[in-house]
């Protein structure tokens, strides 16, 4: 997919919840350093509960990692802790954006700077960072983040991983519940956090059409599987793609499996 090396390796894992429940199954991904990969499916795809197997997030909800390996920089990071992954410079923003809802804008930005041990001057030159990208966070900085928009919240959840001075953030949903306006910016402030700190970032979301939009690469997952994957310019420009995740063609399918074509459903796993 790439030249440049992987970052991050995720190669054939399982993971079941509550011993039982098989969620994914067999996924495998590859996220170079420096891109900006996208993982597509609708809800209950098995998005988050992959980006939270990479995160090490899956013992609270009950969920192990029962089959396959995640290298981290070539390096099989399942038994480190999320605070180890996060001083190795993995960071998740998880879903739904989770501020702390009595701390301030700025408190919630300097809570994600826990694990740093570089000194203060240099959290606060990340800190002036994050507002050079975030200015709307800097105006807001001594506000409480339970009274702040959406967008703002998501803004600092993102804020706060970058305090960690990440190379990866894990990204969950990051347009879910916000304006067209505000993703556009959100997304945005992505690509040149990417092009400018080359941030590597491996985003899941259901909004496929601006996922692909600023992307390097993607997959797309159904029922816990990989389906497809491709360039973004690639996965934007398939049939079945357009047909099922942009909207196109008018059609009311939302999932491969609907359709009742063989030929179709062949060319749909080719």
């Amino acid at each position: 997919m790439s030249a440049s090396k992987p970052f991050l390796d995720v190669n054939g894992i399982e993971v079941i919840y509550n011993h039982v429940i098989l969620v994914l199954k067999g996924v495998s991904l590859v996220v170079p350093e420096g891109g900006i990969v996208a993982l597509l499916g609708g809800n209950g795809a098995g998005k988050t509960t992959t980006l939270r197997a990479v995160s090490n997030l899956l013992a609270g909800e009950r969920g192990a990692v029962t089959k396959g390996t995640i290298e981290l920089r070539g390096e099989r990071i399942e038994a480190l802790s999320p605070a180890e992954l996060v001083r190795r410079g993995l960071v998740q923003v998880m879903e739904g954006r989770h501020c702390f809802a009595h701390l301030t804008i700025e408190e919630n930005l300097m809570t994600g700077a826990y694990t740093r041990s570089d000194g203060k001057a240099a959290v606060a030159a990340t800190l002036e960072k994050v507002y050079a990208y975030f200015p709307r966070l800097k105006t807001r900085r001594t506000s409480q983040a339970a009274y702040t928009s959406g967008g703002e919240q998501q803004m600092c959840a993102i804020g706060r991983a970058l305090m960690a001075n990440p190379s990866m953030v894990l990204l969950d949903e990051p347009s879910m519940g916000l304006a067209p306006q505000i993703v556009d910016e959100v997304f945005g402030i992505v690509k040149d956090l990417n092009d400018k700190e080359r941030v590597t970032f491996l985003l899941a979301e259901q909004n496929t059409n601006m996922a692909l939009r600023y992307a390097d690469y993607g997959y797309i997952l159904e029922s816990g599987r990989i389906v497809m994957d491709g360039k973004a310019s690639d996965l934007a420009n398939n049939e079945d793609v357009k047909e099922f995740y942009l909207g196109v063609g008018g059609a009311e399918r939302k999932s491969f499996r609907d359709v009742k074509s063989y030929k179709r459903r062949k060319r749909w796993l080719a």
